[in-house]
């Protein structure tokens, strides 16, 4: 994932609501959202590498990631960062065993953010940083930054949930935001600033990278609902909806 925005209501019926655009090179192989072998992780698949992005388990584990946009600190030899949200799909441990594990290995890795629920905590992992960010109940956000970092489309998108988040549409259109922002609300991640601008909307489209995917995810009442709409370079592509009970 490239944009991730939470609603955290720990004490809530639903205590979990993700909105999550993905941005990916239009040549990059995927398979949609759909259930793993075996039917206990719902999620897309990289096929380049067969890592995720974000998905959930038959019994309510749910994992995001995001890089961190720094050119500096990319590296070619590096494992694939989408391990990370499967083998905590995969596992049946607490969020906080996972992510003892995870410091160990963290420098295997490029940098990440990891978001990760295991039915009943929610936590967060900077690599970089080595940190586990606070999460107080309300709306949060990450993008290729830190965790609530005022990037402006982080703001936006959190800005956007606080004002309705019940209807799905709704906020498929809030992650549909093309518009760019200007340069000095812009990050300094390291790219041109012709790259900053291009990437600083919400739903990014150029001629060979952009927002493939937008997932929304209502994880609480026993109950999953996950959508996926995907994009192709020309528009939109196939949607995928799910709705089971935990278990």
């Amino acid at each position: 994932m490239c944009l991730i925005a939470f609603h955290w209501q720990p004490d809530r019926p639903v205590p979990l609501m993700v909105a999550a655009n993905r941005d990916e090179f239009y040549d990059r192989p995927t398979a949609p959202l759909a259930w793993w072998e075996g039917g206990r992780i719902l999620a897309g698949r990289d096929l380049w590498s067969g890592g995720t992005w974000m998905g959930v388990s038959r019994d309510g584990r749910f994992a995001a990631i995001t890089n961190f946009r720094d050119p500096l600190l990319s590296r070619k030899d590096a494992p694939s960062r989408g391990f990370i949200p499967l083998r905590f799909l995969e596992e049946g441990g607490s969020a906080g065993d996972f992510l003892r594990w995870l410091r160990k290995e963290a420098s295997r890795y490029a940098p990440f953010n990891v978001l990760i629920y295991d039915g009943v905590e929610l936590l967060g992992y900077e690599s970089r940083h080595d940190r586990n960010p606070p999460f107080a109940p309300g709306i949060h956000a990450v993008s290729n930054g830190d965790f609530n970092e005022p990037w402006p489309k982080v703001e936006a998108l959190k800005a956007g949930m606080a004002a309705g988040e019940e209807d799905d549409e709704a906020l498929l259109a809030m992650l549909g935001d093309g518009r760019t922002f200007p340069d000095d609300r812009l990050p300094s991640t390291g790219v041109p600033i012709e790259w900053e601008r291009a990437l600083s909307p919400a739903f990014v489209r150029t001629p060979t990278y952009g927002t493939r995917a937008s997932t929304i995810l209502r994880l609480g009442l026993g109950r999953v609902s996950m959508l996926e709409q995907r994009f192709q370079a020309g528009g939109l592509g196939g949607r995928s909806e799910f709705q089971f009970p935990m278990g």
